[in-house]
């Protein structure tokens, strides 16, 4: 649950923060992907690719830090 405390009525800098926290949590990916419906079969493809392509991003990451 996101939650965002609106200080002295400053409802923009209220928005900003909700929109970054939101962001964190990946909600706007998620909205993305459940607007339409997406077969089992196409959900294990792109979460296998989603997989790799953080595995690769690791492995750049772990080549550069040594």
């Amino acid at each position: 649950m996101v939650s965002v405390n609106v200080r002295e009525n400053n409802v923009e800098q209220a928005l900003r923060v909700l929109k970054k926290k939101m962001q964190r949590e990946g909600l706007f990916r998620e909205m993305k992907i459940r607007r339409n419906y997406e077969k089992p079969s196409e959900r294990r493809v792109r979460e296998k690719s989603e997989s790799v392509r953080r595995w690769r991003k690791m492995e750049r990451k772990r080549r550069t830090d040594s």
